[in-house]
């Protein structure tokens, strides 16, 4: 199967889908151990990171935020409150454990400058999208194409370091993860990966 990516317009048209699963904030070592005990039990995990945006040339931040999705839930990681590096470390290493995500390389560059990993078994939905000749493979425009619904574009430029998330920014940090879970299994039924 061969798709072209929708128009804005078309897009724009699909309705919205939000993720209504538990969402759970990460900052304590009992949150941690409870998160790690359904990751690790995944065959599949949506993965995403969110940094805070820098609007100076030359300016840059470190992650502030990691993503996993389960099939239960997702899981948000406040990386500059709480010390998971090692948790985080494990899953990403994890060979048996497939981490699904959109533009991987920059947000695997950027938590390497964090702590340091080995990445096994992650799929970078983009690439496989092109490899199929698609030319648009945001999350976006790959959710409008393979689930048939919009996601919001909201918080995506708000201080993702701040002390205190939104319930806005938390809704959109787990939706790009867990959208990312539910395209690698459409990519998977499809046979791309």
């Amino acid at each position: 199967m061969s798709a072209s990516a929708p128009t804005r317009e078309e897009i724009n048209e699909l309705p919205i889908r939000r993720y209504e699963g538990p969402v759970h904030l990460v900052g304590s070592a009992a949150e941690l151990a409870q998160a790690m005990a359904d990751i690790l039990q995944e065959s599949a995990l949506g993965f995403d990171t969110e940094t805070r945006p820098s609007f100076r040339v030359g300016e840059s931040y470190p992650p502030a935020l990691a993503q996993l999705a389960t099939a239960r839930a997702v899981y948000l990681f406040r990386l500059q409150r709480f010390d998971c590096s090692a948790a985080l470390a494990q899953i990403l290493s994890s060979a048996h454990i497939v981490k699904a995500g959109v533009g991987l390389a920059d947000d695997l560059r950027q938590l390497r400058k964090s702590f340091a990993f080995t990445e096994q078994a992650l799929v970078d939905l983009s690439a496989v999208a092109k490899r199929q000749g698609l030319s648009k493979t945001g999350v976006r425009t790959l959710a409008a194409t393979f689930l048939g619904f919009r996601i919001p574009k909201g918080s995506k430029t708000s201080n993702w370091a701040t002390p205190r998330l939104t319930a806005q920014q938390i809704a959109y940090a787990a939706m790009d993860a867990w959208a990312c879970r539910e395209l690698y299994l459409k990519f998977r039924e499809l046979r791309w990966v």
